[in-house]
């Protein structure tokens, strides 16, 4: 396989073990995808550690999305100046700090400081995730580009298969017989310190993982050979959102975020609902693996799926399918609900490539500017989750569904919008 042309890249890349760096970005999304979903464990486990309701417990959400909006676009900035491996070596490291964040967040007893953390540890994600969906779209023939991104983010989904289960395992078995709601002064604050150090552990593990990544992609930067990208103001990317189907397709990406992100937040506490399946908190957390996995399996599927069908019909498709199935779990109970709700990541598992390369067509060296507004778009998972979070507050969890039902919708519009070739 010959590396692409600098006339298909967004930074210039002129030689490179091309076959060599599609597995590096793979190890980037299975890196990204498993840090981002461990939120879903971490949700169960403050809400009930700080008596929070379900709008509180979605800040940790916010807090986490809200980097991609605020770093997306420096982020983009930092690789066009500094490339793509070095850029990687960058995002990695703050990931790292993040990590180690938690051990000053979890002897505070403060939930504020999780915020802190979190918010950290997603900048990081942010600019590796900068790196990684422009670098695998222009490491192969253009034409499989959409197949090649939905075989990418297959390991994006087995992160997120993995993390989850390990994490409810090690933060939500540990969750104590003891009610926070009781203690008050010194005697909370140790709970809470104590409790925490679980949730420090887990994340004790992964920086050390992040640490040894990094000095892989370092000692192996120079495989990709990148040409001196042309420098222009960040603020620049912007003149993007007039062209309409990008536009469009910026705005999908934020109600896909913030639809996934807001129904795997709300998963643990729907599951263990006495009319759904009524387990125990790590026991629906474990269940997220069929959620997560399903995606996973999904994206496998989808990666041959959409060598023979186009990327709209099979969005537009998959988009009806996860309305129909959130309608089904609404208007059932018992492990019906459940299931259905869970099987919406199967039909998810398209949904971020396919909306990324239908709006992406045709950015040629743009694409890094085209790839920082999509990141920021990603912050619909900082607003989504917290407004289902209000509508459980004021309703239930079933109403609360409504909020990704109306995201769907929306990105099914997108698909039949896409069916008209780019002009």
């Amino acid at each position: 396989m010959n590396a692409p042309s600098t006339a298909d890249s967004p930074q210039g890349v002129v030689s490179g073990d091309v076959r060599y760096l599609q597995w590096f970005v793979f190890g980037l999304f299975f890196i990204f995808g498993g840090i981002t979903s461990l939120n879903d464990v971490l949700i169960p486990k403050l809400k009930e550690l700080y008596d929070l309701n379900y709008f509180e417990a979605m800040l940790i959400q916010t807090a986490f999305f809200a980097a991609y909006f605020i770093v997306a676009l420096p982020a983009a900035a930092l690789v066009q100046r500094i490339g793509y491996m070095r850029g990687a070596v960058v995002g990695l490291l703050i990931m790292l700090v993040g990590c180690l964040l938690f051990i000053p967040a979890a002897r505070s007893g403060l939930f504020p400081t999780f915020l802190g953390a979190l918010f950290v540890l997603a900048a990081g994600v942010t600019l590796v995730q900068v790196v990684a969906n422009p670098l695998i779209s222009m490491l192969g023939d253009p034409r499989s580009s959409h197949s090649r991104l939905t075989f990418a983010q297959a390991f994006n989904s087995l992160g997120t298969t993995v993390f989850p289960f390990v994490g409810a395992a090690m933060i939500l078995g540990a969750l104590a017989t003891a009610d926070p709601t009781e203690m008050a002064g010194p005697a909370l604050i140790a709970y809470r310190a104590a409790e925490s150090a679980v949730i420090t552990n887990a994340y004790l593990g992964i920086a050390g993982a992040l640490a040894v990544v990094a000095l892989v992609v370092w000692l192996n930067r120079a495989r990709l050979v990148e040409a001196p990208a042309e420098r222009t103001s960040i603020l620049r990317a912007f003149e993007l959102l007039k062209r309409p189907r990008f536009a469009f397709g910026a705005l999908c990406i934020f109600v896909y975020v913030g639809a996934e992100v807001a129904i795997a937040s709300l998963m643990v506490n729907y599951l263990m609902q006495a009319d759904v399946l009524g387990q125990s908190a790590e026991t629906a957390g474990k269940l997220l693996i069929f959620y997560w996995g399903g995606a996973l399996v999904g994206r496998f599927i989808g990666a041959a799926v959409l060598r023979a069908v186009p990327a709209w019909k099979a969005l537009a498709f998959v988009a009806v399918c996860a309305i129909i199935l959130i309608g089904l779990s609404v208007v059932t109970t018992g492990p019906v609900a459940g299931i259905a709700l869970l099987a919406v990541g199967l039909f998810n598992a398209i949904m971020f490539p396919g909306i990324f390369t239908l709006a992406c067509e045709g950015l040629g060296k743009r694409a890094a500017e085209g790839s920082g507004i999509i990141c920021m778009a990603i912050v619909g998972g900082a607003i989504v989750p917290p407004l289902a979070g209000m509508i459980a507050d004021a309703s239930t969890l079933r109403v609360a569904l409504a909020a990704p039902v109306a995201c769907y919708l929306i990105i099914a519009l997108f698909g039949r919008y896409c069916r008209k070739p780019l002009v």
